[in-house]
């Protein structure tokens, strides 16, 4: 058992002052005295072209790894697929009008890479553009904010098959697809992100192998992580270069770790986990180095070989935003002993235990501490230059069904989002810059590995049918958009 306020690592604070205002719409004035958010705070919902796009084979759209893991015998629970997802390809304007409806001023969507690019080099797939740019146009008929990720998981199979992120060309291809994207929508796509969770990319897809492309190498998993945030950096000052008034960020996933005890081999078990799930992210982007902690990591598994001259410094380009998902907090010890059939994705960690600290759970077998949350927020504002916070995902699974009169109440994810929602307003009142709220995510959809077992959304979806079903989770959040504030939860959700 861990308390709330255990304290998080503290690195060395740098100097920066590079602050960016977005224009962004302003909701409506807060109920009487509720928790307001500031002005202009963005409220939204997220998805991923894989978790809901479909049309798997249409319009010239080719495999990614994701494909190709889904058809892994024993990879996806039940041997579920995103060919069909929840068909967001054919019902996007459906989808858009329940987002206008709930009030969301803003869609964090991604951009499928083999549809725009089947091969992940080369020829352009014009059909695969011409639909991001008609959901793009749709957004923004309505109101809404389009909120583009360029990489959400998808690679192509043939750059893979040519060895994957722990290649550096993997980098260059991505630069130039991100260039082939903002060349088409930068005139009307204002917010920009390069990568989602970089670190589910490198570590689940090539260290542990529980995501696609299903590989267990730890050394590759290093080379992989440093290559995505090289492709992201290459990305930015390519966009940039190309001009308009646009906001480039990048979104990864942190989290918070406590020791199980105070004995120094649990806190090194922490030290561990946090330079493999925050720092080797957070420091060479929002610092431009490695510094020697890191190095010294990175040569445990593998060496640094990879990391060349002037990489930190192409990767440290400047950011307009930084994207923060966040989901539950870990409890760890060190002492394990490493299992080589089901590898840990921390490189360098393969001993660290992750404990239960006998919290509540989501459906995901996840811990539910949400003052936690206000630590990881914070810790970005004390240990790193000043820069604009996105909460980009957070939300919890929980087992929703429809009951006979056509009604979903999710009691719990109503009750998950409201306490995080005051660790991020307690964040704010701590000094944090964050700008806005994502909600994960928009819509039931294909959950990676667990297929369809398990329900993010606030809308409901039948997957026969792919009939929605909005959730009390989303006629409630319609009402803190609406305020601009966290509004209470109605005394018969509560029980």
């Amino acid at each position: 058992m861990y308390a709330a306020d255990s304290p998080l690592l503290t690195l060395s604070p740098d100097c920066g002052d590079r602050v960016t205002t977005l224009d962004l719409p302003t909701p409506s004035s807060p109920a009487a005295g509720a928790r307001s958010f500031p002005a202009g705070f963005v409220w939204g919902s997220a998805t991923a072209a894989y978790q809901v796009e479909g049309a798997a084979d249409a319009d010239g759209r080719m495999p990614s790894i994701w494909d190709t893991f889904c058809r892994v015998p024993g990879a996806v629970h039940n041997g579920d697929t995103g060919d069909r997802a929840v068909e967001q390809y054919l019902r996007y304007r459906d989808d858009i009008a329940l987002m206008k409806q709930i009030n969301l001023a803003a869609y964090r969507f991604s951009v499928s890479w083999p549809r725009v690019q089947p091969t992940g080099s080369g020829a352009v797939n014009e059909k695969g553009l011409d639909y991001y740019e008609r959901l793009v146009d749709a957004l923004l008929a309505d109101g809404i904010a389009p909120f583009l990720t360029l990489y959400h998981w998808d690679l192509p199979q043939p750059l893979e098959d040519a060895g994957g992120w722990p290649e550096r060309d993997t980098a260059d291809r991505f630069t130039d697809y991100a260039q082939i994207v903002y060349d088409r929508l930068g005139d009307r796509v204002k917010h920009w992100t390069t990568l989602n969770e970089p670190w589910c990319s490198a570590f689940l897809g090539y260290g542990s192998g529980r995501h696609a492309p299903g590989r267990r190498d730890e050394a590759a998993s290093i080379r992989a992580a440093h290559h995505l945030l090289l492709g992201h950096g290459q990305a930015v000052t390519a966009m940039r270069a190309s001009g308009g008034d646009n906001s480039f960020g990048v979104t990864f996933n942190l989290a918070y770790a406590a020791p199980v005890s105070d004995s120094a081999a649990d806190a090194d078990a922490v030290r561990r986990i946090d330079i493999m799930q925050n720092r080797i992210f957070l420091d060479p982007t929002l610092l431009g180095k490695y510094d020697d902690e890191l190095l010294a990591h990175i040569e445990t598994v593998g060496g640094a070989a990879h990391i060349q001259e002037g990489d930190a410094a192409t990767i440290g380009a400047p950011l307009d935003f930084l994207g923060v998902n966040y989901y539950m907090p870990f409890l760890v010890r060190a002492g394990g002993e490493p299992d080589l059939e089901s590898p840990s994705p921390y490189s360098g960690a393969q001993d660290v235990v992750f404990e239960d600290g006998g919290r509540e759970h989501t459906a995901m077998g996840w811990e539910v501490d949400a003052p936690t949350f206000r630590e990881v927020l914070t810790r970005v504002h004390r240990n790193y230059p000043p820069i604009p916070i996105y909460i980009t995902e957070n939300g919890a699974a929980y087992h929703d069904y429809s009951d006979p009169e056509g009604g979903v109440h999710d009691v719990e994810r109503q009750q998950y989002v409201h306490d995080h929602l005051i660790a991020a307003h307690d964040a704010i009142a701590d000094g944090a810059d964050i700008r806005g709220y994502f909600l994960w995510s928009l819509l039931d959809n294909f959950e990676w590995a667990e297929g369809y077992a398990k329900r993010f959304g606030m809308i409901y979806v039948d997957y026969p049918s792919q009939a929605r079903i909005l959730k009390d989770s989303a006629h409630w959040y319609s009402k803190v958009i609406a305020a601009n504030a966290i509004v209470p939860l109605a005394n018969e959700l509560l029980g």
